[in-house]
């Protein structure tokens, strides 16, 4: 039970602090509205990189795996939604700066990792989509998922880590560090999963052909 408490307290507190910080800087007072949502909406996406990986690793305490894969698929949607009010809010906000981010001439360094992490997260969300249609093998889509996944995160982390803004830079450093510690925990798990099965079944077929 403690253990349970704790896990998901750091979660939790990982994710709402850089929020709550946010929310209380000075540099509101100078934004409009609509580029104010923009900014959490990009926030609260990072803070949703965090659950992706625990969820789909089965590390929620209380949370059965399976109802875990299945929450993955609802919070990436709204990983998808907050990138996109992340995106259109700052388009409106200021269409040019916009522009010259999609088209790789911004000036500001963090913008072209932030792009690449957004075209990454709507190339799964299509894929998720269609995968079927596109007649995609489980084991293909476990692979593009993960490079895709990969992209996603040190696109995110270091666009996240490059803006000096509302975000309080050691909370955000946390939030930065756990995303990418827990990403990189279910990846080693789920290669080991996949070496084992493999040898197994190696073993299995040497075996029935003996």
């Amino acid at each position: 039970m403690a253990r349970l408490i704790l896990i998901w307290a750091v979660i939790v507190v990982a994710v709402a602090v850089p929020i709550a910080a946010a929310a209380l800087s000075p540099l509101l007072a100078w934004r409009d509205p609509l580029y104010i949502l923009a900014g959490f909406a990009g926030i609260v996406a990072l803070g949703i990189m965090l659950f992706q990986p625990v969820l789909i690793g089965g590390y929620l305490p209380g949370l059965p795996a399976r109802i875990g894969r299945r929450v993955h698929l609802w919070t990436g949607a709204v990983l998808v939604a907050a990138v996109v009010i992340h995106v259109a809010g700052l388009w409106i906000t200021s269409p040019p700066d916009m522009i010259d981010a999609l088209l790789f001439t911004s000036p500001t360094p963090f913008s072209p990792f932030g792009v690449i992490a957004m075209w990454a997260i709507l190339a799964v969300a299509v894929l998720a989509v269609l995968r079927r249609r596109l007649g995609l093998r489980p084991r293909t889509w476990f692979l593009v998922h993960r490079l895709l996944a990969i992209v996603i995160v040190v696109g995110t982390v270091v666009h996240g880590l490059l803006i000096e803004g509302t975000m309080e830079t050691v909370s955000k450093v946390a939030l930065c560090a756990l995303v990418v510690a827990a990403t990189v925990k279910v990846m080693a798990d789920l290669w080991m999963w996949r070496k084992r099965r493999t040898v197994h079944e190696r073993t299995d077929i040497g075996a029935s052909s003996a």
